[in-house]
């Protein structure tokens, strides 16, 4: 019944589309009347014989579609679930014998109509009044139906996949569909140049291959753009502010035909540097975006309509423009044939390969001319043209639309293969997050080999996210194999691919294999997604022997120390190795060799320190942090952690460094000695930010939510009170967790109330039996 169902909406977009493929043959005859006309008086403005070449088997096209609109029509508002609509499509189909005769018409009907215009004043001012009604009847409305015939195998192929095949308008639809691909394929090789030298050669119908909102810099200030590309030239726009009552808008801001434009070289990149945001303010944006969603969720359920809702909507605008303003830091670069050049700020180096790519494919064919006329006409046919008509912010979304999964996505890179020669490959893994892409992670450098095997795993946490990027860069090792373009750029990316992250299939909990196919290069993936709720729970170690899963008051008063020994070791053999690491906490290391050490560390391994020395530092950063997330119950407690939470939003600076110390100070002996010396530890790391690229906000990040975290039973309070917003209460949530971190690892010091405590603070001598 589903997939019957689904029949009625592909339908109703069939008929959205017929709407507006009668529209345009219409406009195609609303010159033709008077024209035919005129043809028998004695001032004739064209020909019968021109006005049938123009016009040839048009208003045979209106009668064919209009009987089929006027056919499907009722029966899709007459809906049922059997209702059956295979023997319009098989009609519509049979008369594709008239398409041919235009098709075989075509080129000449643009030529008579071109020379018309220049041989005739009367002609040439009927085609500027259709032009400038964005009707331009002589090129591109001409070449409407060619454009349907390569459409129509589409539109039955969606509808053949939600028949079934059991439904009577099977077979119909198979027959329809068979004499359209029939007929596509007899004359697609025909087309293909009409519609190259119709759009390339005809300034006013170049084709456009794609659009998007981009950030542009404009003398160190960010400003929103929609970008246009077309066959000939890229085109920066700015969409006006809307007034009631009027439609979409564009002004034109400057163009770069792409026979001219260059990509700017890392010299040129250097000259004009971006003014970055630091991460701790667009974290800030993110929590108050949250905040206001949580509050319009609030009032949707006590009133609709309100002057309240529209305050509240219009300041999530605000911020989400704001977000969406600050978040991009990487260079899209492009300059024309003067050398000026124009800076886009992009949050994804597969958007910037992807442009590059397209550009460069388009400049290998491409010709130019274009006029001012031609370039107004061009701006103001953007509104019709473009393919993304709303910025990409969570407010834009229906109702209905998945708001992307929100928890913790576990990815396993297990290898590549494909390769033609030897290369020094990584992989970088990308997903979405508020509306642009974030880099997560990152392999390490697998050198010299065709199959590179990594199988490294990374968790990554998923805010809203649904796609899934991963990049493929090969290591430049030679500053004279650097790529010059882009300036950042160093290293080549070798290939690209995405994936949805589809909810119900991740839903399991068990590790889904998954192939990442780019061109010839495959990367075999294996994903495992923890949802919000679940990720909350901790499960306690049945071997209290041991000491992941247990609580950390036992390990300690076991092993007679005010810190763990597994947290002293990886401490001591990261910082004897791993300072300079980039990415250190933020990589993660080999699983298998996580769970090696998490075992040895268990079975109490006399020569763990051993075993470690011969491990990657990644793996034993990843096996501290497996577990603190292992705890039975986080570091800074179930009790303790709400005020945490609440502390960290207090507005006075002074009330709220009371607050947090003494919430501190509150926490068990072995808990704040073990976060005392691991915060100790994680500053020092951060001194080495230049070689580790490990700030004290990425570290907050990485160890936030692993330190503190609502006890199970708070979180399914939290989310039954209140279901609609458990999305943005978990972002929430995250976002103070991370906060907490950062507050401590930004204090100089940590003052404590009492001297005996002081003492303690910075020992972690094994304690006497009589302590």
């Amino acid at each position: 019944p589903k997939g019957l169902e689904m029949r009625k909406w592909v339908l109703s977009g069939i008929l959205a589309s017929e709407e507006a493929y009668l529209s345009h043959l219409e406009a195609l005859l609303i010159p033709m009347k008077p024209l035919r006309a005129a043809a028998t008086t004695s001032q004739p403005v064209l020909t019968i014989s021109q006005i049938e070449t123009i016009f040839f088997k048009v208003p045979e096209l209106h009668v064919i579609h209009k009987d089929f609109y006027d056919a499907l029509l009722p029966r899709v508002q007459d809906w049922s679930l059997q209702q059956c609509v295979g023997d319009l499509f098989q009609k519509l189909a049979s008369q594709l014998g008239v398409y041919r005769a235009f098709v075989d018409n075509y080129k000449v009907a643009v030529e008579t109509a071109d020379k018309c215009c220049q041989a005739n004043a009367q002609f040439a001012e009927i085609s500027e009044v259709c032009k400038q009604q964005c009707l331009m009847f002589h090129s591109s409305l001409l070449y409407k139906p060619v454009d349907r015939v390569t459409r129509s195998t589409l539109v039955l192929h969606d509808l053949l996949k939600h028949t079934p095949s059991s439904h009577p308008d099977y077979t119909l639809l198979q027959d329809a569909l068979r004499i359209s691909q029939n007929f596509l394929s007899s004359i697609n090789e025909e087309i293909t140049p009409r519609r190259q030298s119709m759009t390339v050669m005809k300034g006013e119908n170049r084709q456009l291959l794609r659009d998007c909102f981009m950030v542009e810099l404009v003398e160190g200030s960010r400003k929103l753009r929609h970008v246009f590309l077309f066959t000939d030239l890229l085109l920066c726009t700015k969409l006006k502010k809307q007034t009631s009552g009027k439609a979409q808008q564009y002004d034109c801001k400057w163009f770069i035909p792409l026979a001219d434009l260059t990509f700017h070289t890392i010299e040129d990149c250097e000259s004009s540097p971006i003014p970055l945001v630091q991460d701790e303010e667009i974290d800030a944006m993110k929590i108050k975006i949250a905040q206001i969603k949580n509050e319009i969720q609030r009032e949707k359920r006590t009133t609709k309509g309100s002057k309240a809702m529209e305050r509240l909507r219009k300041k999530l605008s605000e911020q989400e423009s704001l977000l969406l303003l600050m978040s991009p830091n990487m260079a899209f670069r492009v300059a024309n044939r003067n050398g000026k050049g124009f800076t886009f700020l992009i949050s994804s180096d597969y958007e910037r390969a992807e442009w590059r790519e397209i550009i460069r494919e388009q400049q290998k064919k491409c010709d130019f001319s274009l006029t001012s006329l031609e370039l107004q006409m061009l701006t103001n046919s953007c509104v019709k043209l473009q393919t993304v008509h709303t910025i990409p912010m969570t407010m834009n979304k229906e109702d209905d639309e998945s708001p992307g999964l929100y928890g913790f996505l576990n990815v396993i890179v297990h290898s590549a293969s494909g390769l033609t020669q030897s290369l020094n490959l990584y992989c970088s893994l990308e997903v979405d997050s508020f509306g642009y892409f974030v880099n997560k992670a990152k392999t390490r450098v697998h050198r010299d080999s065709t199959e590179p095997n990594w199988n490294e795993e990374f968790e990554i946490e998923l805010e809203g996210s649904q796609t899934l990027r991963l990049l493929c860069y090969e290591k430049r090792c030679s500053k004279a194999n650097k790529t010059k373009e882009d300036g950042e750029v160093t290293d080549k990316i070798v290939a690209k691919g995405q994936i949805k992250l589809d909810a119900q299939t991740l839903q399991n909990k068990d590790w889904q294999r998954t192939l990442i196919t780019m061109n010839a290069i495959e990367v075999k993936l294996s994903m495992r997604f923890t949802s919000q709720e679940f990720s909350l729970k901790r499960m306690p170690s049945r071997k209290q022997s041991g000491v992941f899963g247990v609580k950390i008051h036992v390990v300690t008063k076991r092993e007679r120390s005010k810190v763990p020994l597994i947290v002293r070791q990886c401490v001591e053999e990261i910082e004897r190795r791993g300072m300079d690491e980039v990415g250190i906490y933020r990589v993660s290391g080999v699983a298998t060799d996580i769970q090696a050490l998490k075992a040895a560390f268990d079975s109490n391994n006399k020569d763990v320190s051993v075993v470690m020395r011969e491990m990657d530092v990644n793996a034993i950063a990843g096996t501290l942090k497996l577990y603190f997330r292992e705890l039975p119950e986080p570091l800074f407690t179930d009790d303790l952690y709400p005020n945490f939470a609440g502390a960290i939003g207090l507005s006075d600076s002074v009330a709220k460094e009371s607050c947090m110390l003494n919430l501190l100070l509150s926490l068990p002996e072995s808990n704040l000695l073990t976060f005392l010396f691991l915060l100790d530890h994680l500053k020092r790391v951060a001194e080495n930010e230049i070689s580790n690229k490990m700030s004290l906000h990425n570290l907050a990040t990485v160890f936030g939510p692993t330190l503190l975290r609502p006890s199970e039973k708070d979180s399914k309070i939290s989310i039954s009170s209140q279901p609609i917003c458990m999305n943005d209460s978990w972002s929430l949530q995250v976002m103070a967790q991370v906060q907490v971190l950062f507050y401590f690892l930004q204090l100089e010091r940590i003052p404590t109330p009492d001297s005996k405590r002081q003492s303690l603070l910075f020992s972690t001598e094994v304690q006497q039996e009589q302590e």
